[in-house]
């Protein structure tokens, strides 16, 4: 089949965006300008609103990453922090490593590093809410496809999430056998290897085990004096397993999910004055695999999580009953040199004299949930009538028990205990929901849905030893709650067989929140709950005779009361406090192109600006001679009105193109993908050295798959941050420019074999 003529591919990319946006047909054009082509782009199936649909037919922001782009992301053994910037309006980072990672949709997120924070953005894997960040470090693999859905999803989902979900559905079971085996080996002796087989045990039930392992050898030196080591810290060893049953009788489906995790590895590795003072670049002797800390050899992160969940369906005659049952598990132990470097200590009776740079607060510590217990149930009914009205109502339960505790370690006497926190959070939650869905018409159908949540958090704290030289505190002990109803209102049009109009307006909240840091202080604070009400609309097209995609959307957003989180400031602890207003509106383009017979394309892009509106809202000014602040300081305070959301970069985009070519019996690919992040602010304050430079990351992935019986097989090379930017997207507030650096370039090769 002819190529499209090269000529006229920019003219009818242009065009197509702006037929997708005004709302016109394509068509016409595209049959003078294209030859018609076989192949197109297949039919996006997601359960945005908890029941089988057409990405293009759902009146919901909702993007989609699976086949070979989710693949090629996933290339360097990374932890699901590879999403960042590669859907529109998604960030992730983590102040932990592999662990932990905090998520940002439409620049809401939270920075809060505490173990009990909430946040916006809930993630739900299977169907199953992961509320505590420790459950959100999964590892990804046998996943079958990501979505995330923008926008307050209140209604239908879960716990907390004002912002957004991130939604993954891993591979199920079934009666065919199949399967798959992949190991790749890459820089710094990094070794990925995952698999999975699944089929029939009988005529009614199958099953699937999918495991994971990964290693990485430490790399980075430590040349502190007086520590000075070889690769003492940057390695890891995951180990992750799924098993799943899956029972299918003629009215009634079951299926049993247990999964467990095993991580033992190196904290994410601070830098001590890695920032040139009045600018936000890198220090001139930078090196990725060098560190200068006085506790690195006390370094480590260890977790290890489990679950499992048990999902009842009943098809009735007009209906659908579903009974999702789960319960979740977490422990972790992480402990790093958090000031990033030396001093403070003699050798030989001689004063060390501190570094890199002045370090004003040392500080070595930990934290750790040594017990975590997560229960959930859902039940709810949806109706499968044959005309205009349809519905799902439904319940909801969460139960959480959550011990933390805080350390913190005496850097200059060995890294004795000098400081211990324990902090005790249950948390009981309810919902009743329900959702409407009618079509007025052929080309008009309208959904409503309303939700009543209840939130009650109790909490106690309390403090041995502090690091300050402050005694014993007493248990502190406080209660939040709150109720709230959540609604929203959408509509989708079709304008003609290849365009969708939609609009929603939606309510959401997050409950009120809970903080007990107290190594270094005697307060617990406490933050409101938080609410949003979001506008949008937009247009999914297919255009090209179904070989481009263009999905475009407009929202405007408020929210009242929001949740912030001061860190650090004088000390290593975290201050909840509520934003009158914040504000956010912005624009996303998510679309696919099928350009040749060779070549497929994507190109998304979004743009978010936030802003605190609160006049009277401050924090305690950081006073240290390094440390440029730009907002307005008065009286020691900073005053953060007008300011952008920490974390929320104003611009995110993302481009990929594979190339498949026929060759021998096989067939050659070779892609790539640009991801850019704009910059952003790290803290709730703006200054010189915590704006974080714009992140712009390249891959490569190219190789040869072919097929022998029931087997394929494929053999690949590939490069992540193909350019070797390094930059810092992280930083520690109570020290002097102490900084996070991204990951650096990644080499490696695969072999994966699919059986059938």
């Amino acid at each position: 089949m002819k190529a499209m003529k090269r000529s006229t591919l920019a003219t009818l990319i242009n065009a197509t965006l702006f037929s997708a946006v005004a709302g016109t047909s394509f068509s016409s054009l595209a049959a003078q300008e294209a030859v018609k082509k076989s192949n197109q782009l297949e039919v996006i199936q997601v359960t945005a609103r908890k029941r089988v649909e057409n990405a293009q037919e759902v009146p919901v922001a909702v993007s989609a990453l699976q086949g070979d782009n989710l693949d090629a992301y996933s290339s360097a053994g990374m932890d699901i922090r590879f999403l960042n910037a590669k859907i529109p309006s998604l960030s992730i980072e983590s102040s932990f490593g592999r662990s932990f990672p905090r998520f940002y949709v439409r620049g809401l997120g939270n920075t809060d590093f505490d173990l009990n924070a909430s946040q916006p953005v809930s993630l739900v894997v299977d169907e199953v809410v992961q509320e505590n960040a420790i459950l959100k470090g999964f590892p990804v693999f046998d996943v079958e496809r990501v979505e995330v859905l923008r926008g307050p999803q209140g209604t239908l989902f879960g716990r907390n999430t004002p912002a957004g979900l991130v939604k993954f559905d891993t591979v199920k079971p079934s009666q065919e056998f199949d399967g798959y085996g992949s190991v790749s080996y890459g820089s710094r002796g990094a070794v990925d290897t995952s698999g999975a087989v699944g089929g029939a045990l009988t005529d009614r039930l199958s099953a699937r085990v999918s495991l994971l392992w990964q290693d990485k050898d430490d790399y980075i030196d430590n040349q502190a004096p007086g520590f000075e080591a070889k690769d003492e810290q940057g390695g890891y060893t995951e180990k992750a397993a799924r098993v799943q049953f899956l029972y299918e009788g003629d009215d009634f489906t079951a299926l049993l999910n247990y999964h467990t995790r095993d991580l033992d590895g190196s904290p994410i590795a601070f830098r001590a004055n890695v920032i040139k003072p009045g600018t936000n670049e890198l220090v001139d002797n930078f090196e990725n695999d060098i560190v200068y800390q006085d506790a690195a050899s006390r370094s480590t992160q260890q977790v290890e999580s489990e679950g499992a969940s048990l999902k009842l369906e009943w098809e009735l005659k007009n209906h659908t009953i579903t009974s999702i049952s789960a319960w979740e598990s977490a422990e972790i132990y992480s402990r790093a040199d958090i000031d990033g470097g030396y001093g403070g200590f003699s050798i030989d009776d001689v004063p060390v004299a501190m570094g890199p740079g002045s370090i004003p607060f040392f500080n070595e510590s930990a934290d750790g949930i040594p017990e975590h217990d997560q229960l959930t149930q859902e039940l709810r009914l949806s109706s499968n009538f044959d005309g205009d009205l349809n519905y799902q109502v439904g319940v909801f339960y969460f139960d959480e028990e959550l011990t933390i505790e805080n350390f913190s370690y005496d850097t200059s006497n060995n890294g004795v205990l000098n400081g211990y926190v324990r902090q005790q959070q249950d948390t009981t939650a309810w919902a009743v929901f329900g959702s409407v869905d009618y079509t007025f018409t052929d080309d008009l159908k309208v959904t409503a849905g309303l939700r009543y949540s209840d939130d009650d958090k109790d909490f106690v704290a309390y403090r041995t030893i502090s690091p300050i030289g402050a005694g014993p505190l007493p248990p502190v002990k406080q209660n939040v709650s709150d109720d709230h109803i959540s609604w929203d209102l959408s509509a989708n049009y079709k304008i003609n067989d290849d365009i969708n109009w939609y609009g929603r307006v939606a309510n959401s909240f997050r409950a009120p929140s809970l903080q007990g840091r107290i190594l270094f202080g005697n307060d617990v604070t406490t933050a409101e709950s938080e609410t949003i009400t979001s506008y949008e609309t937009g247009i999914k097209s297919d255009v090209l005779d179904g070989q481009g995609r263009v999905n475009a959307t407009v929202f405007y957003y408020t929210m009242d009361d929001q949740q912030l989180t001061a860190v650090g400031g004088g000390a290593n602890f975290n201050r909840l406090l509520n934003a009158d207003k914040t504000t956010g509106y912005g624009f996303e383009l998510d679309s696919q192109w099928v350009l040749s017979d060779e070549f497929n394309a994507t190109f998304n892009l979004s743009y978010n600006k936030t802003e605190i509106k609160d006049s009277n809202l401050s924090i305690a000014a950081p006073n240290r001679p390094t440390l440029n602040i730009t907002d307005p300081v008065v009286d020691g305070k900073v005053f953060l009105d007008g300011n952008n959301l920490p974390h929320a970069p104003e611009w995110i985009s993302n481009f990929t193109l594979r190339y498949t070519k026929e060759l021998a019996d096989g067939n050659f690919f070779a892609s790539g993908d640009i991801s850019y992040r704009s910059k952003i602010n790290m803290f709730l304050y703006e200054s010189v050295e915590f704006e974080g430079k714009e992140l712009i990351e390249t891959g490569l992935r190219t190789g040869y798959t072919w097929s022998e019986g029931d087997y394929e097989y494929e053999v690949a090379a590939f490069v992540r941050n193909l350019f070797d930017e390094q930059q810092v997207i992280g930083a520690i507030d109570f020290n002097n420019n102490t900084g996070i650096v991204n990951e650096e370039r990644y080499v490696g090769a695969e072999f994966k074999v699919n059986f059938f």
